[in-house]
């Protein structure tokens, strides 16, 4: 079976797909995710996600066969509170991470009623619309420690060769007070060391990564980290592998510079 990649993806705003408007406005974004899956290696046996609406205090692992939904938003039309997205889960798979994060010491439970979030759903709704790929979640940790979600990722690459796809579905800038012009100046600078950082030697992007907050603009872009962690996950999972631009955008919104990665 052919290494699957892995992806931190800036997911876009909302249930955008559902409302014409937005789908309008993250019209570049929808076509990233498009060309995404058509650019991997082969149809993934199953997809992990570790999004940026998801977190505990101790890893845990979605295990249900059938998922439901998490509307983790407010002030959309009352039809974006019926977005049912069916893929199946795998409880078997659930097992097998659980397996892999305690043998590298990290503690996860099962989580058998977690839904799908709009970080997982989202992307996924564009990528396979038929629902018909397994699709799991992973939690990050409320703690945001990069170190450990470097581990979680390290834990997670054996799934690489076994036909899961990994993604971190975040936003490469984040501020919902300045989801407008203000955020120009900090987003772009921010996403300028982020380009420059991952196209480093693996050793030098790790220990930058890291050390993200003394990144430009690094706390305006990211006041809570909660969509930078899952970057962490994907790198982690691929962390001698090449970074490639799939997504970047410099207008968003008025003035949002963000970017989504492939590492393989």
């Amino acid at each position: 079976m052919t290494k699957m990649p892995t992806f931190y993806i800036s997911h876009g705003g909302g249930p955008w797909p559902w409302v014409p408007q937005l789908r309008a406005i993250f019209k570049n974004l929808e076509a990233s995710f498009v060309q995404m899956e058509e650019d991997l290696p082969e149809r993934p046996k199953a997809v992990v996600m570790i999004s940026g609406h998801w977190e505990a205090d101790q890893v845990r692992v979605m295990s249900s066969d059938a998922p439901t939904m998490e509307y983790d938003y407010s002030g959309f039309p009352p039809e974006t509170y019926q977005i049912r997205y069916g893929a199946p889960g795998d409880p078997a798979l659930a097992e097998r991470i659980i397996g892999l994060l305690a043998g590298a010491g990290i503690s996860a439970t099962p989580d058998p009623k977690q839904g799908y979030d709009h970080g997982t759903f989202v992307p996924m709704q564009i990528m396979y619309p038929d629902a018909d790929v397994p699709l799991i979640q992973v939690s990050m940790l409320s703690s945001y420690d990069p170190a450990k979600h470097f581990e979680i990722g390290r834990a997670l690459a054996p799934l690489r060769d076994e036909g899961v796809l990994i993604i971190g579905s975040g936003l490469s800038y984040h501020n919902m007070s300045k989801m407008n012009p203000a955020a120009k100046v900090p987003s772009a600078g921010f996403d300028a060391w982020l380009g420059e950082t991952l196209a480093k030697a693996p050793e030098a992007r790790t220990a930058d990564l890291l050390n993200w907050e003394s990144a430009p603009h690094a706390r305006e872009c990211h006041v809570k980290e909660d969509h930078w962690v899952p970057i962490y996950v994907a790198v982690g999972a691929a962390e001698q592998a090449t970074a490639t631009l799939v997504y970047h955008e410099t207008d968003l919104l008025g003035g949002i510079t963000a970017s989504s990665y492939r590492f393989d």
